[in-house]
C-alpha cells in the first residue's frame, strides 16, 4: 500500500470556476460549458492513454488526475497533477496529434469535456476563444521552461518542497480529512529525483520542523 497524504477536498455545493475561461464574457463562458459533455471517472480509470488520438480537452470539475508518462526504460512516472479548476488536454485541440501522456483518475472524478470539432467551431465563431487557447499554450510553454529550469539549477531538496506545495494548493491542504492517493515515489518522480533521495529529504525537512510526517502517508506541510 502506498503513502498518502491526508488532507481536505473542495467543499461540496462550491461553484467551480476555471481561469481559462476569465478572459471570456459571461455569455461566451455559458456557449463554451453548454457545448461541454460531462465524464465521470472511477478511481483508477485513465481518461486516455499514450499515444491515443488527440481529440478533446478536459475541463476538470472535482476531482484530481495524475499525468504520466512510460520512461524510455519502460517505468511509468507521473509528472503533474491536475485538480479542479485546472484543465488538460488543450494541446492536442489546438495541434492534433497523438497524446503525449495518459492521465489516470486519482479518485472518482469528473470532468467537462470539450471535442475537437467542438472547440474548432468555437474558434472560428469567437476571437476570444481563439485566444484563451493560444494563451492557455503560452502558459504551458512557460511552465515547461520553468520545469527545465528547476531541474538543471536547483537542489533536490527544493524541488522537494516545491512539488509539496504545489501538491498543498493542489488538494486544498488547509485542513486534515481525505487521504489523497500521493506516493512518496510520486512525489519523487513530480520532483524529478529518487525515492531514497526525497525520503532522506523529507525527514531532514521534518527534523528541521518544516513539515510532519504521519506513518504510512506522505508528509504534509505545516500551517
Amino acid at each position: 500500500v502506498g503513502s498518502e497524504m491526508c488532507i481536505r477536498d473542495r467543499s461540496a455545493g462550491e461553484r467551480m470556476t476555471w481561469s481559462l475561461l476569465d478572459s471570456l464574457d459571461e455569455t461566451e463562458r455559458r456557449k463554451v460549458l453548454s457545448l461541454a459533455r460531462r465524464r465521470r471517472f472511477a478511481r483508477g480509470e485513465v481518461v486516455f492513454h499514450e499515444s491515443d488520438p488527440g481529440n478533446s480537452m478536459h475541463l476538470v470539475d472535482k476531482g484530481h488526475f495524475a499525468v504520466r508518462i512510460t520512461t524510455p526504460l519502460g517505468d511509468v512516472a507521473t509528472l503533474r497533477i491536475h485538480g479542479p479548476g485546472s484543465y488538460f488536454g488543450e494541446m492536442a485541440v489546438l495541434s492534433p496529434a497523438p497524446r503525449s501522456a495518459s492521465v489516470v483518475a486519482l479518485g472518482k472524478a469528473e470532468t467537462l469535456s470539450l471535442s475537437e470539432s467542438v472547440v474548432t467551431d468555437l474558434r472560428s465563431q469567437s476571437a476570444a476563444v481563439d485566444r484563451l487557447l493560444m494563451e492557455a499554450m503560452i502558459t504551458e510553454v512557460r511552465r515547461l521552461s520553468g520545469a527545465l529550469v528547476e531541474a538543471l539549477y536547483l537542489p533536490a531538496q527544493k524541488r522537494v518542497l516545491r512539488r509539496l506545495a504545489d501538491l498543498a494548493e493542489t488538494f486544498g491542504a488547509d485542513a486534515p480529512g481525505v487521504s489523497i492517493p500521493v506516493t512518496q515515489e510520486e512525489l519523487a518522480q513530480l520532483a524529478g529525483t529518487t525515492r531514497p533521495t526525497a525520503n532522506r529529504l523529507l525527514r531532514s525537512s521534518e527534523d528541521d520542523g518544516l513539515l510532519t510526517i504521519a506513518r504510512g502517508r506522505i508528509p504534509t506541510t505545516n500551517p
